[in-house]
């Protein structure tokens, strides 16, 4: 598919031809579930496990008489009401890492590629910008139009002035190519690629 590349302020640029099995591919709601719940549950950080009971390396001899002392009876210095004694009802790790194919994270990233060329998708040509002021940014994207949450894509790097420029931007988010991913694509309202990030997405899957 065609679609106009423009400059950062939204000026016209040219046009792009975009490879229709990355980009042209129908989203399926099953498979785009799929992997964002894959992702978000990778992201899940387990507790610190605790030692309990049985976890506690201390002397199990019985170290005082079992009746004549006046307090409670005990059997072991593992106990969780004694210092150094194991925790009761400790927090366990868990794992919630999950498995999925390959090909359907593939699949799932060109979906959601697709999803945004249907609606969404702005292709720049570069971010390199003069005044690399947040300020200054501010009123090219203003001027461009860019809608809600907004993730720009670059290459093999972000150019550096339009990162720094950017970092204060409520609502812009920037990452390399090799950073895309199905989650951040389909939370942001507006997916800007530069001309560098499309050869890099399409590298990606031809290769």
């Amino acid at each position: 598919m065609k679609v106009k590349v423009q400059k950062i302020d939204g000026k016209a640029s040219g046009d792009i031809e975009l490879n229709d099995a990355v980009f042209g591919v129908e989203p399926r709601a099953d498979i785009l579930h799929r992997v964002v719940t894959w992702q978000l549950e990778n992201r899940r950080a387990t507790a610190r496990p605790t030692r309990e009971r049985s976890d506690v390396a201390r002397t199990g001899k019985k170290f005082g008489a079992q009746k004549g002392s006046g307090g409670a009876r005990h059997g072991a210095r593992s106990a969780p009401i004694f210092i150094g004694g194991g925790k009761a009802h400790g927090a366990r790790k868990r794992d919630f890492n999950q498995s999925l194919n390959k090909k359907i994270r593939a699949l799932g990233l060109k979906m959601a590629l697709s999803t945004k060329a249907q609606s969404g998708l702005v292709v720049v040509d570069t971010l390199t910008i003069k005044d690399v002021k947040t300020q200054a940014l501010k009123g090219q994207l203003d001027k461009a139009g860019y809608e809600g949450k907004v993730l720009v894509i670059d290459g093999e790097s972000v150019d550096a002035g339009f990162q720094k420029a950017a970092g204060n931007l409520p609502g812009v988010n920037v990452m390399p190519a090799a950073g895309a991913n199905v989650y951040d694509i389909l939370n942001h309202d507006t997916l800007v690629l530069t001309k560098d990030a499309v050869a890099k997405l399409e590298a990606r899957f031809n290769g």
